[in-house]
């Protein structure tokens, strides 16, 4: 969405503006999967001959509702999800209302409560499969890390102890092989979440040879707090990249040794350099090193040795290494545009899918770090999207967004809890065979009540983390230090 950026120029106003713009985009991707959701139950009951009380997005007391053709239409003041009120189906008036209705109602088949509970869920499929076709023909940006070669491992890390090196290409992690560094399936950071018990098996490969190493207990993990969710696993490692100088601190060590903006460090001391870390760990060492630049086309060898900036205690230890150096690097937080990829519609649904059971399979197991606590709510989702419509070419991101989303609703659906499209479908399939109700109707409803405020419980433990990340977040330190600002001794 470009041309958003074009209100940033009218300062304040614009830049509220365009929030307000971005927000809304994002609540209105949102409420289309809602409401495309309940179009399929709409539609079956229709179909089915049911009686169609209500049709809602979101829960509660409306904020706006309209009657036409006997439905109330209408608009709920809780953001979570919508609903179709079926009078003839389990009864949920916790979420859906009383029933106003004085007719008598003739009961329903277990096969139309099936029909109509499966619509749902596939309705959302259907959609997936729309965005991820789009998705096919428009392309997306590859922001994706390809590569699995290790640029740095942290000292006195899990991995640093194990023995890992800069340059070992990381082949499989517990037996997965991993073909990137962040993809959401099958890549490093994935399958290190993901991992369960207390040891890590990564198949390396280093040069002319292919060996075994097992990171034991003491994995990185932040424990949480009320208002910070459980980390997930990390083992001190970064994926390789090109250490390429984006500018030079004036005076510093790094200046004065005849680094220029756009040289590439390819080795340090004679060994071959795969990431700018390794480069900042050696220099502030304080010992002479030796680095080979390519500038160009040419191949230089430059001398350098740290040179402390004055009031050294006044930086944060995150920057040293860069004070110390003088050198800034390229930042591989900032994704480079690789061009567009088209991905094939099946492939799109089917990662979808297998991120899905095995987020749920991850949080259903005692030996993993991965809880209900990495959940997001809706808070999250529309975060996301508000994100991802702020960045180049980020509306072909958020179609993709929406495809995971969509494989994740429709899966959701069909668990067999209760207040989802599972449960009444279960509910169907036991009333069919045992040719009567599951339940009576006043315990059904009492359950289903139960059920709907236990979900609301989850949506608000879940949201109070979301929200936490948005407003909670503390300053980075280049936020409350500047690098430019660094001072060093004259030069003698």
């Amino acid at each position: 969405m470009e041309w958003l950026s074009s209100l940033g120029t009218f300062g304040t106003f614009g830049t509220i503006v365009r929030g307000i713009i971005v927000l809304f985009e994002a609540i209105c991707v949102l409420n289309l999967m809602i409401l495309v959701h309940e179009w399929g139950h709409f539609l079956a009951a229709r179909w089915r001959g049911l009686k169609v009380e209500k049709f809602y997005i979101w829960f509660g007391k409306p904020i706006w509702k309209r009657t036409y053709n006997g439905v109330e239409y209408g608009l709920g003041c809780i953001p979570l999800g919508g609903f179709v009120a079926l009078p003839q189906m389990a009864p949920m008036g916790g979420a859906e209302g009383e029933v106003t209705s004085t007719e008598s109602l003739p009961p329903i088949s277990p096969l139309d409560k099936i029909i109509v509970a499966f619509a749902g869920p596939l309705f959302s499929f259907l959609l997936a499969v729309v965005f991820a076709f789009i998705v096919y023909g428009v392309g997306m940006p590859d922001r994706r890390i390809h590569t699995t070669i290790i640029g740095w491992v942290a000292p006195d890390m899990p991995a640093a102890i194990a023995g890992f090196k800069p340059g070992d290409e990381i082949v499989a992690v517990d037996g997965v092989e991993v073909h990137s560094w962040d993809e959401p399936i099958d890549s490093v950071i994935e399958r290190i979440a993901f991992s369960k018990g207390d040891t890590i098996v990564f198949t390396v490969k280093r040069p002319g040879e292919e060996q075994t190493l097992d990171i034991p207990t003491g994995f990185k993990v932040a424990p949480g707090t009320l208002f910070e969710r459980k980390g997930l696993r990390k083992v001190g490692l970064l994926w390789s990249y090109p250490a390429q100088v984006y500018d030079v601190i004036k005076g510093s060590a790094a200046e004065r040794a005849g680094l220029q903006k756009g040289d590439v460090v390819t080795h340090m001391n004679d060994v071959a350099v795969y990431g700018p870390n390794s480069v900042y760990d050696e220099i502030a060492k304080n010992a002479p090193v030796k680095l080979g630049v390519k500038r160009g086309a040419e191949s230089l060898t430059i001398n350098i040795t740290a040179l402390a900036p004055e009031k050294p205690k006044d930086i944060p230890k995150e920057v040293q290494g860069v004070a110390a150096s003088g050198i800034l690097f390229e930042d591989p937080s900032v994704a480079k545009e690789i061009g567009l990829v088209h991905p094939r519609p099946g492939d799109q649904i089917a990662k979808a899918s297998i991120m899905m059971f095995r987020t749920f399979g991850a949080l259903f197991s005692s030996k993993g770090d991965i809880g209900v606590q990495q959940m997001g709510s809706p808070v999250k989702i529309i975060s996301t999207y508000t994100q991802l419509f702020q960045i180049p070419d980020g509306w072909r991101l958020v179609l993709w967004f929406s495809v995971i989303l969509n494989v994740n609703l429709a899966i959701m659906n069909l668990f067999p809890f209760p207040v989802f499209d599972g449960g009444h479908i279960v509910m169907g399939l036991s009333e069919m065979f045992r040719r009567k109700p599951l339940l009576p109707q006043r315990a059904m409803e009492i359950v289903m009540n139960a059920c709907v405020l236990l979900l609301l419980c989850f949506f608000v433990y879940i949201a109070w983390f979301d929200v936490n990340d948005l407003v909670g977040k503390k300053a980075a330190p280049e936020e409350t230090f500047k690098i430019e600002d660094l001072v060093y001794p004259a030069a003698k």
